[in-house]
């Protein structure tokens, strides 16, 4: 008699239920670590770290060393109970107790008794054991974290399962808290070198306007950063005559700043040895082709100004056209020869121009010209003249009105006015 197949049902698998204390305190690891890498201070980080943690677990004592890779040492940077060593104190790394074993070997040491540790060295007479764990972001050593107790075998299984967890998110935190504090660092390093190079540069200005007979002479220079690459100079001569300088190194910043101050060095020597601009512009320019780095060079205005004939000798290198008001009307001055500085070999022309009563002469950077507004629309040479056309047109009124025309922008290059008025 035939018989049906049985169906075989499979006995039910048991479901381990979830234990809440194990929720808990998941939910209290995540809360934890979140907060603990919002922290971007790391001395306040570190302490937070091991008071935290020696509450939570009743520790004698604990400790975070940092790595200091180039003497391959640890280095305490945080402490909580100990009596014997402070912030500061220093283990080899592989050599020296528990920690240096630890972050020789990228593993998590625990003594449940650290009578009985080779590598334990000991600190508070009332530890009997002692867990160090490292602290790594991808696999690159930050520091080691140790927690002791007073107790044998304090530390059970689940609990070394929740401070390594714990130290996962502290490597991380104390990495970028190390990164942001470098950083930071850097920054205040590098604004105070600014500083202290602005300061240089600005004291290579002229202090004061030369005081002439027959003229008033101002000039101003404004760099876009902390410093720049343009520059002016007045330079008086033995036989009551006046040099008057103005300067663009190519470039911005630090390294226009480096060969603005080499460059002004240079001029003033020669200015002292040559009979006219156009020839220290020419032995000028043969020193900066033989210093200069490629691609680095030089415009310049240099003019010689007689107050007694009232007559100004101007040389050009591949500078912007000085403006002049007179009689006549506004007009920019042409020169026949001279290109920028540092290029090439070449020669340099002179010009000569009477300063009638009540004209006025005026050198100017491309800072000025070529300022933009919020239109992109720039300055230019020709609102320039506009503006020295009124009569109470100065070198800080043209800067002051580029600004304006800007309109909140700021200013994107170097800005350098001289102004003369006779």
């Amino acid at each position: 008699m035939a018989t049906s197949p049985r169906t075989i049902v499979p006995d039910p698998v048991p479901v381990r239920p979830v234990q809440l204390d194990q929720v808990e305190h998941l939910v209290k690891l995540q809360k934890w670590a979140q907060k603990i890498t919002s922290i971007l201070d790391l001395d306040e980080l570190i302490n937070k770290i091991v008071d935290d943690v020696a509450a939570a677990f009743c520790c004698v004592e604990t400790n975070i060393y940092l790595h200091d890779q180039e003497r391959a040492e640890l280095v305490m940077a945080g402490v909580h109970g100990c009596t014997v060593h402070g912030k500061g104190s220093r283990l080899k790394v592989g050599t020296e107790g528990m920690v240096g074993y630890v972050a020789a070997t990228r593993q998590m040491r625990y003594a449940p008794d650290v009578r009985q540790d080779p590598y334990y060295i000991g600190c508070e007479e009332s530890t009997l054991s002692e867990v160090a764990i490292p602290l790594l972001v991808d696999s690159q050593l930050v520091g080691v974290f140790t927690a002791s107790h007073h107790d044998l075998d304090a530390f059970t299984r689940e609990h070394l399962r929740w401070l390594q967890s714990l130290c996962d998110h502290v490597g991380v935190a104390v990495h970028n808290a190390r990164r942001f504090q470098h950083e930071r660092h850097e920054r205040e390093r590098m604004s105070q070198e600014a500083h202290e190079a602005r300061a240089i540069q600005q004291a290579l200005l002229p202090k004061s306007s030369p005081f002439i007979p027959g003229f008033a002479i101002s000039g101003l220079s404004i760099p876009a950063g902390a410093v720049g690459g343009d520059w002016y100079d007045f330079i008086s001569f033995d036989d009551g005559c006046w040099g008057l300088v103005l300067a663009d190194v190519s470039g911005k910043g630090t390294a226009a700043a480096l060969l603005m101050s080499a460059t002004r060095g240079m001029l003033r020597s020669l200015t002292q040895t040559c009979s006219g601009p156009g020839e220290v512009l020419t032995r000028l320019n043969r020193l900066l082709v033989e210093d200069f780095p490629s691609g680095k060079f030089v415009t310049m205005l240099l003019a010689v100004l007689n107050p007694t004939s009232r007559e100004l000798t101007f040389s050009s290198a591949g500078h912007l056209r000085p403006l002049l008001v007179d009689e006549q009307g506004a007009r920019f001055l042409d020169s026949e020869r001279g290109m920028p500085l540092g290029l090439g070999t070449g020669e340099f022309s002179e010009s000569r121009v009477q300063l009638s009563k009540g004209s006025r002469l005026v050198f100017y950077s491309d800072g000025i010209t070529e300022a933009t507004g919020l239109s992109d629309e720039e300055y230019g040479a020709e609102r320039m003249r506009d503006h020295v056309l009124r009569p109470d047109a100065s070198a800080e009124s043209i800067l002051a009105d580029v600004r304006v025309f800007a309109n909140g922008e700021g200013l994107h290059d170097d800005a350098t006015v001289i102004f003369v008025k006779a």
